[in-house]
């Protein structure tokens, strides 16, 4: 296995979220709208704003893909946490504090008993999140 990569599927937001978690992660983000590939003739017209593909990438490592092309209704549910763990523990709190505003924080940034910092928050898009740093990271 190479890499394995979170996949965040949207109802017409998909755009909004993942130009917010460029905001509060950085990186660069390309997006896909649906008029601008080659699948818009065979698609619904009111659809052509919406994205098909979109990649967050952040120092040639892909953080986040999400896409508005879910055949179902979105159910939102807590069987998905995205982890992410950084170098740096100012970078950890700065990403921390900006993903959780309009969102819910479960347990705020704090020191671990193994030495790590964590946190755990759900984000204004209904994910959760969980944020690691440590200066060891094995731990």
């Amino acid at each position: 296995m190479i890499q394995l990569t979170p996949y965040l599927n949207f109802e017409g937001n998909c755009r909004e979220a993942m130009l917010y978690y460029q905001q509060c992660l950085g990186g660069e983000l390309r997006l896909q709208p649906v008029a601008e590939s080659p699948m818009s003739a065979q698609m619904p017209a009111e659809t052509g704003n919406q994205i098909l593909h979109a990649v967050l990438e952040k120092e040639g490592k892909i953080l986040l893909l999400g896409s508005d092309m879910l055949e179902n209704k979105r159910i939102g549910g807590n069987s998905i946490t995205l982890s992410i763990y950084f170098q740096q523990l100012d970078e950890t709190q700065v990403a921390f504090e900006k993903l959780s505003q309009n969102g819910v924080v479960i347990q705020p940034l704090h020191q671990t008993f193994w030495g790590a910092t964590l946190g755990m928050l759900t984000d204004k898009f209904g994910n959760h999140w969980i944020f690691h740093f440590s200066k060891h990271p094995n731990s």
